[in-house]
């Protein structure tokens, strides 16, 4: 059940001022304050419906899952103007509004109002994982479990590339959320899923092939539930993570995180790579030894966190 807190007086990182705005939120499993509270972030289209019939994460988060709603609260926000509260429209006009550390201070914001001081874990795939370092660097008390799946904590070259080309589609398409869609199936699978998936099978009710279907299928699906206002807000988002910026060195940032630190990769991901993860990984080695770095077997690309749902669920098992 979606549930709401007011953020008011909210001043942006780059001096915006945006008066009153609500943060919506769900609850799954044990009842807040008790049991120990694990925080969940969406992904880019993604919500605050993580578990149940229709939860994006539902193969990692539920009853008797990795994440054991029946032994955690579980807790996640709507990244504001997502769309998923139908309210999107009276957020903000400028897309550009909000980046990654923003999105950390209003749900740090919102942990407040709800006397939430200590997490369990901050778990987050993609833009979500993206949030979850920038909410550890915001608060580095705050987490006992820090949990980056398929992400990093910034936003690459190579990342900021491809924002760059969803935007351009976003703002200059005739059908833009659709049109979109399609190039970021491409991003977030890999030529070998591709491959295995379809193996140049031939759709002859269609008349095209099965990847094309299949690609057009997903911008249709999307563009029934997505805006086009959420689409190129999360969007600027994800091409905005930088938990260095005004901050110092990366060193600097990450030597006053509390929070054990477990990165997981996928070593298909041709989005967040697992190279820069293993950059990542090896600099926290000189200063950190709470740390891990596993990797996700998957020819799936960046999609795979939401796909190997067991190999996930094997990796965090000493946590959860």
């Amino acid at each position: 059940m979606l549930q709401k807190v007011q953020i008011s007086h909210f001043k942006t990182t780059n001096g915006e001022k945006v008066n009153q705005f609500p943060l919506f939120y769900e609850v799954f499993g044990k009842s807040l304050h008790s049991a120990p509270i694990v925080l969940v972030n969406h992904a880019l289209t993604g919500n605050s419906n993580v578990c149940g019939i229709n939860g994006w994460w539902n193969g990692l988060i539920g009853s008797g899952k990795c994440i054991d709603i029946d032994k955690y609260t579980v807790i996640a926000f709507n990244i504001p103007g997502n769309g998923y509260d139908g309210e999107e429209d009276n957020l903000i006009k400028e897309y550009k509004i909000f980046n990654a550390r923003d999105i950390a201070r209003i749900f740090a914001k919102g942990l407040r109002q709800l006397d939430i001081d200590n997490l369990y874990a901050v778990i987050g795939g993609s833009v979500g994982g993206g949030i979850a370092w920038e909410l550890a660097a915001l608060e580095p008390k705050l987490i006992r479990h820090l949990i980056p799946v398929a992400t990093d904590w910034k936003s690459t070259d190579w990342l900021k590339a491809n924002c760059l080309v969803q935007e351009q589609i976003l703002e200059n398409s005739k059908n833009p959320v659709y049109d979109a869609r399609l190039h970021a199936m491409l991003i977030y699978r890999s030529p070998e899923s591709f491959k295995q998936k379809f193996d140049r099978s031939f759709n002859d009710d269609r008349n095209m092939y099965n990847v094309e279907s299949w690609l057009l299928h997903h911008g249709e699906k999307l563009k029934e539930r997505f805006t086009l206002s959420a689409y190129k807000q999360l969007n600027y988002i994800l091409a905005n993570i930088d938990i260095t910026t005004n901050r110092g060195s990366f060193k600097d940032v990450v030597s006053v995180i509390e929070s054990d630190i477990h990165i997981i990769s996928v070593n298909s991901d041709g989005f967040f790579t697992a190279r820069e993860d293993e950059v990542t990984f090896e600099e926290l080695k000189k200063i950190k030894k709470n740390i891990s770095h596993h990797t996700i077997d998957s020819v799936h690309g960046h999609d795979a966190f939401l796909i190997e749902f067991e190999q996930l669920s094997n990796l965090l098992s000493d946590v959860f």
